[in-house]
């Protein structure tokens, strides 16, 4: 391993803290004393979060930075008016605004997906295309899933979905898209 690249394990030792941190304590917070605080916590947890990113690594990344900015706006809007469905459409109108891009770049020629993951992931241009779809899909069924979720669950219920199953949707997606990875490109870098 080279030196310059011998820092990369340590800065991502770091990363599922600060990415699952705010929403294990969103999830814990919850529980104990309800949605609104839950939201207070998520916002200040989340906000630290990106700070800390900012202090280890000299970086917060864009997708990062794009849901810290939705999480404080929701959570602010939720806040404001002590209405929780503001934090509930969060992942809905997050996640059909990202599958808009995406496809949007897809169908104007343009990949958005391979210019922020590019420096970490390397595919063909097939590749690109194929995994760009699968994550608009991915982002789709987590909008219509959030919808479903948020209107028929109780408070409690819609943060568990929230916590693992918005989370559980990622995860199959993610499953999905390691074959086109492996034949379309290098996942030893």
């Amino acid at each position: 391993m080279t030196t310059e690249n011998s820092s990369i394990p340590e800065q991502k030792k770091h990363r599922p803290i600060l990415e699952y941190g705010p929403l294990i304590l969103f999830f814990i917070t919850n529980y104990f004393v309800g949605i609104m605080w839950g939201t207070g916590v998520l916002v200040v947890a989340t906000i630290i979060a990106l700070s800390l990113s900012w202090i280890w690594d000299r970086t917060i990344p864009m997708m990062a930075l794009f849901g810290g900015i939705a999480v404080a706006f929701f959570g602010g809007l939720t806040i404001f008016f002590n209405d929780p469905v503001f934090i509930k459409i969060k992942p809905t109108v997050i996640s059909l605004l990202i599958a808009a891009v995406l496809a949007g770049g897809q169908l104007i020629g343009r990949n958005p997906l391979k210019a922020m993951l590019s420096n970490q992931l390397q595919l063909s241009a097939i590749g690109w295309r194929q995994v760009t779809w699968i994550w608009v899909m991915m982002f789709v069924i987590s909008a219509m899933a959030n919808e479903i979720a948020w209107r028929n669950l109780s408070d409690d219920g819609w943060v568990t979905f929230k916590a693992f199953g918005l989370t559980g949707i990622s995860m199959g997606f993610a499953l999905l898209t390691i074959p086109i990875m492996k034949k379309h490109g290098n996942l030893s870098r």
